[in-house]
């Protein structure tokens, strides 16, 4: 296998389920092989570091080692410790994992929601935002639920829980959601005592942290800290922004940030992290199991690549 050719400073990847799931139901052998040869690629061409102990040799000014990397995994979705944990420790890779409280509490995760009763409607066309739209098939389904999930984002929590209900309604999914997709605390608990694992917070309630008030911003990442800190005796040092697009945190959110304890806030905004990257808006490349190794070159141009070589 040809070795990705990585750019200096420290590259944080970012990953969410590897498993199927309502909103992202790709077969289980297509993600996981794709995550094997993903993280054979990483463990080939970078030299892999705990996030914390990365972050914080960037803070002191200490050298990283060439070709630094920290691997991430966001939400809490149970295949992280059924699939991804083992195949990290099969490689010696040390990673993070950002849990949500609201979660490991048996909450719902919205995203899928949507995406269940998308897949599951009995209804043959959907009127919506003023528009009528044909459920005819999967895979406009699937795209169907994709868009409502980004209009979703664009409105504050309880806004959005409101809309969903009356999504749901007009969709009229069979049978129930289920659940089974995310760690309940049991789970995470294990998960915090894998070899190599860490944990940081993805908020209490994943809400899109810049669409809520300062005050509520702070209340939930403060509570979400808390909680992690005291259910499973972690620091919980590293926050991950919910979503983490330019428009989903904003100068109230770094300051919740702050106030809440956390010494670094990471983003889903690529880059490499340098020394004078500000430590609430660390940078990610966000990645998906089944692009296999093409999915670690796909958030950087070529150009931009070749640039960073070390």
């Amino acid at each position: 296998m040809r070795p990705v050719r990585p750019p200096r400073g420290l590259v944080v990847f970012a990953w969410h389920n590897v498993g199927p799931t309502w909103f992202s139901p790709l077969p289980r052998r297509v993600t996981v092989r794709g995550l094997v040869r993903q993280l054979r690629a990483v463990a080939a061409t970078f030299h892999v570091l705990p996030l914390t102990d990365a972050l914080d040799r960037l803070d002191g000014g200490r050298p990283l080692p060439r070709r630094a990397a920290a691997l991430t995994f966001d939400d809490g979705y149970r295949d992280n410790l059924e699939v991804a944990a083992p195949l990290l420790e099969r490689f010696r890779l040390p990673a993070t994992f950002f849990l949500v409280p609201a979660l490991l509490d048996g909450g719902r995760a919205w995203w899928e929601v949507v995406a269940w009763a998308f897949a599951r409607s009995t209804r043959l066309e959907l009127e919506w935002d003023g528009q009528r739209r044909q459920l005819d098939g999967p895979a406009r389904r699937s795209a169907l639920a994709e868009s409502a999930c980004e209009g979703l984002k664009g409105i504050d929590h309880a806004a959005r829980l409101a809309a969903i209900d009356e999504l749901t309604a007009r969709l009229a999914p069979r049978g129930t959601h289920g659940d089974g997709l995310f760690l309940d605390w049991d789970g995470a608990r294990r998960l915090a005592r894998r070899p190599g694992a860490e944990i940081g917070s993805h908020s209490r309630d994943h809400v899109i942290l810049s669409r809520e008030t300062g005050p509520a911003q702070t209340a939930d990442l403060t509570s979400a800290r808390r909680t992690l800190q005291r259910e499973l005796d972690v620091p919980a040092l590293a926050l991950a922004y919910p979503n983490g697009t330019s428009v989903d945190y904003d100068e109230r959110t770094m300051a919740a940030a702050r106030e809440a304890g956390h010494r670094w806030a990471l983003t889903a905004r690529t880059g490499v992290n340098r020394p004078d990257t500000p430590p609430y808006e660390l940078r990610r490349a966000m990645l998906a199991p089944a692009d296999g190794v093409h999915g670690l070159l796909r958030p950087w141009p070529l150009r931009r690549w070749r640039r960073h070589l070390s």
